[in-house]
Protein backbone atom coordinates (compact mmCIF):
# COMPACT_ATOMS: atom_id res chain seq x y z
CA UNK A 1 0.00 0.00 0.00
CA UNK A 2 1.05 3.61 -0.40
CA UNK A 3 1.85 5.72 2.66
CA UNK A 4 2.13 9.50 2.85
CA UNK A 5 3.17 11.22 6.07
CA UNK A 6 2.60 14.96 5.84
CA UNK A 7 3.50 17.83 8.17
CA UNK A 8 2.66 21.51 7.67
CA UNK A 9 6.24 22.06 6.51
CA UNK A 10 6.91 19.09 4.25
CA UNK A 11 6.26 15.58 3.05
CA UNK A 12 8.09 13.44 5.64
CA UNK A 13 7.59 10.15 3.76
CA UNK A 14 5.94 9.06 0.53
CA UNK A 15 6.28 5.48 -0.63
CA UNK A 16 5.26 1.88 -0.13
CA UNK A 17 4.67 0.27 3.27
CA UNK A 18 3.85 -3.31 4.27
CA UNK A 19 2.06 -2.35 7.51
CA UNK A 20 1.49 0.77 9.60
CA UNK A 21 0.85 1.05 13.34
CA UNK A 22 -0.69 4.32 14.51
CA UNK A 23 -1.38 5.87 17.95
CA UNK A 24 -5.18 6.21 17.97
CA UNK A 25 -7.26 8.00 20.58
CA UNK A 26 -8.42 4.63 21.99
CA UNK A 27 -5.07 2.89 21.62
CA UNK A 28 -2.70 1.78 18.89
CA UNK A 29 -4.10 0.17 15.75
CA UNK A 30 -2.59 -1.43 12.68
CA UNK A 31 -3.35 -0.94 9.00
CA UNK A 32 -2.52 -3.73 6.55
CA UNK A 33 -2.81 -4.00 2.78
CA UNK A 34 -6.44 -3.86 1.53
CA UNK A 35 -7.77 -2.56 4.87
CA UNK A 36 -11.32 -1.20 4.82
CA UNK A 37 -11.62 2.58 4.43
CA UNK A 38 -11.12 4.40 7.73
CA UNK A 39 -10.59 7.90 9.07
CA UNK A 40 -9.20 8.35 12.58
CA UNK A 41 -7.77 11.02 14.81
CA UNK A 42 -4.33 10.39 16.28
CA UNK A 43 -2.78 11.21 19.63
CA UNK A 44 0.78 11.62 20.86
CA UNK A 45 2.67 8.37 20.46
CA UNK A 46 4.78 6.26 18.12
CA UNK A 47 3.91 5.78 14.47
CA UNK A 48 5.73 2.80 13.00
CA UNK A 49 5.72 1.35 9.52
CA UNK A 50 7.48 -1.53 7.82
CA UNK A 51 9.17 -1.03 4.46
CA UNK A 52 10.81 -4.07 2.83
CA UNK A 53 11.15 -5.81 6.20
CA UNK A 54 12.68 -2.81 8.00
CA UNK A 55 10.80 -1.05 10.80
CA UNK A 56 10.80 2.75 10.84
CA UNK A 57 9.47 4.61 13.86
CA UNK A 58 8.73 8.25 14.58
CA UNK A 59 7.21 9.99 17.58
CA UNK A 60 4.28 12.16 16.62
CA UNK A 61 1.89 14.56 18.27
CA UNK A 62 -1.79 14.70 17.38
CA UNK A 63 -3.05 14.36 13.83
CA UNK A 64 -5.41 12.61 11.44
CA UNK A 65 -5.19 9.60 9.15
CA UNK A 66 -7.23 8.26 6.25
CA UNK A 67 -7.10 4.88 4.51
CA UNK A 68 -8.86 4.62 1.15
CA UNK A 69 -8.13 2.54 -1.96
CA UNK A 70 -4.92 1.12 -0.45
CA UNK A 71 -3.50 4.60 0.23
CA UNK A 72 -2.85 5.82 3.78
CA UNK A 73 -2.49 9.55 4.32
CA UNK A 74 -1.27 10.72 7.73
CA UNK A 75 -1.38 14.43 8.58
CA UNK A 76 0.51 15.33 11.73
CA UNK A 77 1.42 18.60 13.39
CA UNK A 78 4.91 17.67 14.62
CA UNK A 79 7.48 14.91 14.53
CA UNK A 80 9.44 14.65 17.78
Amino acid sequence: MTLEILTPESVFYRGEADSITLPGMLGSFQILNNHAPIISSLTKGVLSFIVKGKIRQIEVSDGLMEMHDNKVTVCIDKIH
